[in-house]
């Protein structure tokens, strides 16, 4: 911050003390690329799982709104809901639909859904998460600040992905492939994380398919 120059005041009595200056931060702008080009951005490096355990990502946590009494997961499935679910005590959630697009199927209810990370807490570790700290780490497995980071699917769908890149799975439903190689991408821009050899050829077959996509994604605090 560049110091204020030095001012004298007149003296008075009970002069005022004087008031803070705020520092204005300023929230990143969203930024928008060609899928091929977004694939280009990312760097390349070898993976590592050394040291990785999941409790090194806390999560659910008390979400965007502490205050309202529902945490992470349950914030995420109220958003996504495609038939809005009534929230009780404890918010609890009854009723409700959602679409789950990597299998193309309507799940009711909430309990039958998983919320994915749409890059998995273990890649993300291999990709490097583990430099991080622990806050950032928590700030990842809860990442509302971008539509595409946390994602409700079925818990078959999610369970079969598990901590696999795109090299390795890719959801079933055909229709899914553009979308989910977008969100990967957007994800991994978003969060300044890498791919390795095998998934980026994986990234640009897809991307190759999807000519015409863009990939729009916002760099993470």
């Amino acid at each position: 911050m560049v110091p204020f120059a030095a001012v004298t005041a007149p003296a008075t009595a009970a002069s005022a003390a004087p008031a803070p200056v705020a520092e204005t931060v300023r929230a990143a702008a969203p930024e928008t690329v060609p899928i091929l080009v977004a694939v280009a951005g990312l760097a390349v490096a070898d993976e590592s799982r050394a040291g990785y355990n999941r409790d090194l990502f806390k999560h659910w946590n008390a979400g965007l709104n502490p205050s309202d009494g529902c945490n992470t997961r349950n914030e995420v499935l109220i958003a996504e809901a495609v038939t809005a679910p009534t929230v009780g005590a404890r918010c609890a959630l009854t009723g409700g639909q959602w679409w789950s697009y990597y299998d193309d199927t309507l799940v009711t209810p909430a309990n039958a859904l998983d919320i994915d990370h749409m890059v998995p807490l273990a890649e993300a570790w291999d990709s490097g998460a583990s430099a991080w700290t622990a806050a950032r780490r928590e700030a990842y497995a809860n990442d509302q600040g971008q539509d595409s980071s946390l994602i409700a699917v079925t818990a078959k769908s999610n369970r079969s992905k598990a901590d696999q890149d795109p090299a390795q799975w890719l959801p079933p439903a055909a229709d899914a492939l553009c979308r989910y190689t977008s969100e990967w991408l957007a994800t991994k821009l978003r969060w300044g994380l890498s791919i390795d050899g095998a998934e980026q050829s994986a990234l640009y077959r897809l991307a190759a398919g999807c000519q015409g996509d863009e990939v729009t994604y916002t760099v993470a605090p």
